[in-house]
């Protein structure tokens, strides 16, 4: 597997990323190439070089590594949104064999044997031990089973959800999206009316009991049917929570006759350091949602429930939630690889030390670094706080330039996040902080806001 240092053969974007830009400008939506600016104007950069996920165009991957077009050669911290767990091309042999197999099925009218295998090892994550399962393609699938099972099951179509959050973008999830109110606001009429946000403890200053507080006042309403909640809050700058906090909010809720839902779909299949954080909290989380790595690269997702709570499906006459792809084989045997990998002996441990290390070590480098605040998160899912609303965004776009790709979080952008692939070497770490802190300096040297 490739774990190599960056290797710029042009100054990013190069002439070939720059010309299929301009073709991609001409055939994509529209809504994408205005973000694209507002994000440059927030790095006080030109539109064509505003961050780590503009237009310089991929062309092919490798272990940590990625290249672009012009044959530019990166350090991927992004790994696909954390999808890309195991690395570019890790499980090319196991996709060739599914693929010589079976690639697709017949979903929930005939399914096949290896969507059978994932859906019982699937099923033994949920803390009852015996849980019932609903596949997706993406996240927001998994959120929006859990939001319609919770209903199903409760008969409340409220929710409770926190600040900071981001759950995804289909209906059900964007109006439980309390990480930016522009991603609501156009579509307002057409969501559900029935949310409300609580603070999440860590974010702007918010405490754990202040937060606690707030959700045991709209719990006893008695609206509320689901909370949905980040074990670590992800997008919205890498919080990590008091360790005590997933199980707190369970009891309240519980105690108004709500369910919990435990978004895992980006702390989870080990990115924060365990398959499922609610466990290991000691959290009785009702609804699982699992996504991103879980299919190490390709697309599912999964809602995981006890087998009480899945029975409401059953109350309401003919009600389905399935999709074409949902189940696909080819996907259910990368997940079924992920969760073999994960479950070799040590292997937790070793996330959970890689994460503590890459940390101390991106700590020990930026130390003193102007604009550095601080470094946090579980796992490998870590957040590197910059001061000032923007300067992630910056802070990425100076990065590209050096070969390090990484995407921005936090509120108002003054967060990196970085979900690296799980055996990116130390040594790239380190890099990649002598790289951020050169950028910053020179930020600081120049003037730059």
């Amino acid at each position: 597997m490739s774990h190599d240092l960056p290797l710029l053969c042009v100054p990013p974007p190069g002439p070939r990323s720059r010309a299929q830009a301009a073709r991609l400008r001409r055939v994509e939506c529209p809504g994408f190439g205005p973000r694209r600016k507002l994000r440059a104007e927030a790095a006080g950069a030109p539109e064509h070089a505003a961050e780590g996920d503009g237009p310089i165009v991929l062309a092919r991957g490798a272990g940590a590594n990625l290249w672009d077009v012009d044959d530019n050669r990166y350090v991927d911290l992004v790994a696909g949104f954390g999808a890309v767990a195991l690395g570019h091309g890790a499980l090319d042999a196991v996709l060739a064999r599914q693929g010589g197999r079976l690639v697709q099925g017949l979903g929930d009218v005939y399914a096949s044997d290896v969507k059978l295998e994932l859906l019982e090892r699937l099923a033994r994550l949920h803390p009852s031990g015996a849980g019932q399962v609903l596949l997706g393609q993406s996240g927001a699938d998994a959120v929006t089973a859990a939001l319609k099972t919770a209903l199903l099951a409760t008969g409340r179509p409220g929710v409770l959800a926190f600040d900071g959050a981001y759950h995804g973008l289909s209906y059900a999830p964007l109006a439980a999206c309390g990480f930016r109110a522009s991603f609501r606001e156009p579509f307002r009429a057409q969501l559900s009316p029935h949310v409300r946000f609580a603070p999440y403890p860590g974010l702007r200053g918010a405490s754990v009991e202040a937060a606690l507080a707030l959700v045991e006042q709209a719990l006893r309403t008695g609206e509320i049917g689901a909370v949905l909640c980040e074990p670590v809050l992800g997008r919205g700058g890498c919080v990590v929570p008091p360790g005590h906090f997933l199980g707190e909010l369970c009891r309240l809720a519980h105690a108004q006759g709500a369910l919990v839902v435990a978004d895992e779909i980006w702390t989870g299949m080990g990115r924060a350091g365990a398959v499922s954080l609610a466990p290991e909290q000691q959290a009785p989380v009702d609804i699982l949602c699992f996504g991103k790595a879980l299919g190490a690269g390709l697309p599912i997702s999964a809602c995981v429930a006890s087998e009480a709570v899945m029975e409401s499906w059953t109350r309401h006459g003919e009600v389905v939630h399935t999709s074409t792809h949902a189940g696909a084989p080819l996907a259910c045997a990368a997940a079924l690889a992920m969760l073999d990998w994960l479950d070799a002996p040590g292997r937790l441990e070793g996330l959970r030390a890689r994460g503590s290390e890459a940390r101390a070590r991106l700590r020990q480098v930026l130390a003193g670094a102007p604009g550095f605040v601080e470094v946090r998160g579980s796992g490998l899912m870590i957040g590197v706080e910059l001061d000032g609303a923007g300067s992630a965004v910056r802070a990425t776009r100076a990065l590209v330039g050096r070969g390090y790709l990484a995407l921005s979080g936090g509120l108002a952008g003054e967060v990196l996040t970085l979900t690296p692939p799980f055996d990116l070497a130390p040594a790239l770490f380190e890099a990649f902080g002598v790289a951020l802190r050169a950028s910053l300096e020179a930020a600081a040297g120049s003037g730059a806001r």
